[in-house]
């Protein structure tokens, strides 16, 4: 299986995409209390729209099927669509940002968001819906990769304050998607073309909004840049391979992994990240911890609808599973960073979801909320394996093999998940082998888990 190159990871070399220390003469910074607020604002807007897209479709896929005459199979190739994405756009990212700069390659990611978004109501047929979503994913794709790199830029002294805001905007949209598309598509008529296609005003928004900061000048891209970040890569090799880092107290969370993946892997000889039984595990640990992510947003609203839970309670449902992230996603990094092995938390982790499964199995509708309140905590296993890639290397150069190798495996496992689910629904007619398929990729992910959060580093295994 062929997995996209780390290299364009290494070495993305724009003004906006190097870790730059909070010094005079350094990176940009606000220019004046209204600009920060402004530059603030587009981050949370940007991070609204990174989710929708995937968590609006979960709570109307019965109607979409019914109406484009999707099989079971079709659905489940639909809900593995993100991950794909995720996995073969995410890392085209710091090749194009390299180009053009990463404010601008932000800027047509929220326009892919939005036309995808927009053209996918006016979808006839399976096919045009596909192609449509696929485009909306590219643009969260790179979006997603992206971001964190121009916190670390717009915010050199503050990354953690506002990676917490811009985490924050992220769970949102993806809770008010998932719990607002049906009422809001009832209030709109009941078309489900209407309810999804609503999204694609949020996406332009934001795309405004980006565009504005894109002329306003807080992105550097071409050969400017290109200087710049010569210049100040330079000052950073030369103060060490702390230099670049966020508060060395604080633990290695979304941003910290971003950065690093765009800092030059200058730090010792090549890894041989393919051999290395620490990376497998990490990959195998992302994989699953992303399908469990992907059939939940998926197939979970229609497990509850066919259980006899309304529409718009099974979307308040996946609402609660998604923002259990946003307090969890704080908590759990602080948490892991305190310790020396993190598989105590992996098997914490676990022991939720398959609580939660086995309740889906036993009563889905009875213990509704119980089961999406154990699964959305089981969920946040993402925050975890991100701060464990940055808990288990000690240079630049390791942190940007371990992540890329890690995500872009990962993502790639995690496609099947949510097609296999699909195939058994429409062949089995129930969920009740579905659910078991589920509660069994939770052992492998706790397996996986356990091995990555052992007390080592990547460096060790050279």
């Amino acid at each position: 299986m062929h997995t996209p190159p780390s290299d364009d990871l290494a070495t993305l070399d724009t003004a906006d995409s190097v870790p730059l220390p909070a010094e005079p003469g350094g990176p940009r910074r606000a220019a004046s209390p209204w600009r920060g607020r402004v530059m603030a604002a587009g981050l949370i807007l940007a991070a609204l729209n990174l989710r929708p897209a995937v968590t609006s479709l979960g709570p109307l896929l019965e109607e979409v099927r019914a109406d484009l005459g999707m099989s079971g199979t079709v659905a489940g190739v639909l809900t593995s669509v993100p991950a794909a994405c995720f996995a073969l756009f995410g890392f085209t990212a710091p090749r194009l940002a390299r180009r053009w700069g990463p404010v601008a390659i932000v800027c047509a990611g929220l326009a892919a968001i939005a036309a995808g978004l927009l053209l996918r109501p006016m979808a006839g047929g399976t096919v045009a819906f596909l192609a449509a979503s696929a485009l909306a994913l590219a643009g969260i794709a790179v979006s997603n990769v992206l971001m964190p790199v121009i916190v670390k830029r717009w915010f050199p002294d503050r990354v953690g304050s506002m990676t917490g805001l811009y985490s924050m905007g992220l769970s949102l949209g993806t809770a008010a998607s998932a719990a607002v598309t049906v009422p809001m598509t009832d209030a709109l008529g009941g078309s489900w073309r209407t309810g999804l296609g609503v999204w694609a005003l949020l996406a332009a928004v934001a795309l405004v909004a980006w565009l504005f900061l894109a002329r306003g000048g807080t992105g550097g891209s071409g050969a400017d840049g290109a200087e710049t970040t010569r210049t100040e890569a330079t000052r950073t090799e030369a103060t060490g391979s702390e230099a670049g880092r966020t508060d060395a107290d604080a633990p290695a969370t979304a941003e910290s992994v971003a950065t690093a993946e765009t800092a030059a892997p200058a730090d010792g000889p090549a890894i041989r990240i393919t051999r290395s039984p620490l990376a497998w595990a990490m990959a195998v640990f992302f994989g699953f911890q992303a399908t469990a992510a992907y059939i939940s947003m998926g197939w979970m609203p229609q497990i509850f609808r066919d259980a006899g839970v309304s529409a718009s309670t099974s979307g308040l449902l996946l609402a609660v599973m998604m923002a259990m992230g946003v307090p969890l996603a704080f908590v759990l990094p602080r948490i892991a960073a305190r310790l020396r092995h993190q598989g105590v938390l992996v098997v914490i982790l676990g022991v939720f979801g398959l609580t939660g499964y086995a309740g889906l199995w036993l009563a889905p509708a009875g213990g509704a909320w119980a089961w999406a309140l154990l699964l959305g905590i089981a969920n946040c296993a993402f925050p975890l394996a991100l701060t464990m890639i940055g808990m288990r290397t000690r240079t630049h150069a390791g942190v940007v093999r371990l992540s890329a190798f890690a995500q872009s495996v990962g993502y790639l496992l995690s496609i099947p998940g949510p097609l296999l689910v699909g195939v058994l629904y429409q062949h089995s007619g129930g969920w009740g082998q579905p659910i078991a398929l589920m509660a069994g990729f939770m052992v492998p992910q706790i397996i996986a888990g356990v091995l990555a959060g052992r007390d080592r580093t990547l460096e060790d295994e050279r």
